[in-house]
């Protein structure tokens, strides 16, 4: 089958605005579908979750049925996915989880690679309890984040590696799987952040190697929230602080308070329009890893014509260089803002935004300070008209120097 971006365009209100949108990684334009789902969750009747009147079962059909999309979504385990207010959010509950036990002599190890939501909880939480942080650095002059690297750190005190499955500054994919089996022969856990890879490419958590894995409806075509996935033994393993009435069962007990029922619907709604790109036929899964290699495939493409016309342009630097690498890419002009190229594009309807985007130690390890450069980011509903634009709009505003 073929990727009918114009179909996929069809489905987002958004894109009537008439932008083009080049910054999906910092969060999706929604298709009809999902807010069809948040509405009809918000006007449906609905209760605390039980059984017993139509209410109740209709808030307990939609968190099963979140679970299930999400564990679709990354070949998980139902029983394992957790939701929260934010991936950011998880990360930090589960990071003072962990880490009750925790104490001097034991070891955590992150990357300069990640965003800083896979950073700070893990370096905070090491530092409260007399821990040691080690930090693996990635090669700047290539963006990649050799498993070398992360076994240089590793040792037998090593409590757990968190690691990107994606970096959503220059879109370097590191080898997840060796990193995870190198932490795994260490005896340490794993935390991959997927929020970025999620949206761009078939995940499977058990063939990365992931103990734990974390990622955001919102980065792929959903509402504002997160998720966690884990096997569900690992997950009775861990006590969170919790509310004395509320239950002690998985997965629930890491979920404080009332879920929000009608993002859930927007999450089911958004990982089926992802199935949908795969066709009609088969399981939920399968469309999936079927529709998320076409949409790789289509964005990867997209990718190399906007990296071969940026490359054409006096001045530019790509810092997304590496092997494999999701269709993102970071820029910069030498001698000129890139918040500058931002307000630029704006102007002329297109949306490239210009920061670290919270990659802030990546953005330090590169020479690009806190300041980063211009991020370009493709999404599903990206087509060649929206790359012409884009390099139209870069070649006119280097052209007014």
């Amino acid at each position: 089958m073929s990727y009918d971006v114009a179909a996929v365009r069809a489905c987002f209100p958004a894109l009537r605005e008439g932008a083009a949108h080049f910054d999906g990684p910092g969060g999706s334009q929604v298709p009809e579908s999902v807010a069809a789902a948040v509405a009809a969750t918000m006007t449906a009747p609905m209760a605390n979750r039980g059984r017993t009147t139509q209410a109740e079962r209709n808030a307990d059909d939609v968190v099963l049925a979140a679970r299930r999309a999400v564990a679709d979504l990354v070949a998980g385990d139902p029983g394992g996915v957790v939701f929260g207010r934010s991936m950011t959010q998880l990360t930090y509950d589960l990071s003072r989880t962990l880490a009750a036990g925790w104490g001097p002599g034991d070891e955590v190890v992150v990357t300069r690679l990640d965003h800083d939501a896979n950073v700070r909880p893990w370096v905070q939480a090491a530092q409260a309890r007399g821990a040691t942080v080690r930090w693996a650095d990635f090669d700047p002059a290539t963006g990649e984040l050799a498993p070398e690297a992360v076994a240089a750190v590793l040792s037998d005190r090593t409590r757990l590696v968190a690691v990107t499955g994606a970096s959503n500054l220059i879109g370097t994919r590191p080898d997840v799987a060796a990193i995870s089996a190198l932490a795994h022969r260490a005896g340490a856990l794993v935390h991959v952040d997927g929020v970025h890879l999620t949206a761009h490419a078939p995940v499977d958590v058990a063939a990365l190697g992931a103990d734990l894995y974390a990622c955001s409806p919102y980065k792929f075509l959903g509402p504002h929230l997160g998720c966690l996935v884990a096997a569900p033994d690992l997950l009775a393993t861990l006590h969170p602080d919790k509310l004395l009435p509320s239950t002690d069962a998985v997965p629930e007990r890491f979920e404080l308070g009332t879920l929000p029922y009608e993002l859930l619907a927007g999450t089911t709604a958004a990982v089926d329009f992802l199935a949908g790109l795969g066709g009609p036929e088969g399981d939920r899964r399968a469309r999936i890893e079927l529709g998320m290699a076409e949409l790789e495939a289509h964005e990867d493409r997209l990718r190399e014509r906007i990296e071969d016309g940026v490359r054409a342009l006096p001045g530019v630097t790509v810092w997304s260089r590496a092997e494999r690498r999701t269709p993102t890419l970071l820029l910069t002009v030498e001698g000129r803002d890139a918040a500058d190229a931002h307000r630029f594009l704006a102007a002329r309807g297109v949306n490239a935004p210009a920061g670290s985007f919270y990659a802030i130690e990546a953005s330090r390890h590169l020479g690009l300070g806190d300041t980063g450069g211009l991020r370009v980011g493709l999404a599903p509903y990206n087509d060649d008209e929206d790359v012409d634009r884009l390099l139209a709009g870069l070649e006119e505003w280097l052209a007014g120097r």
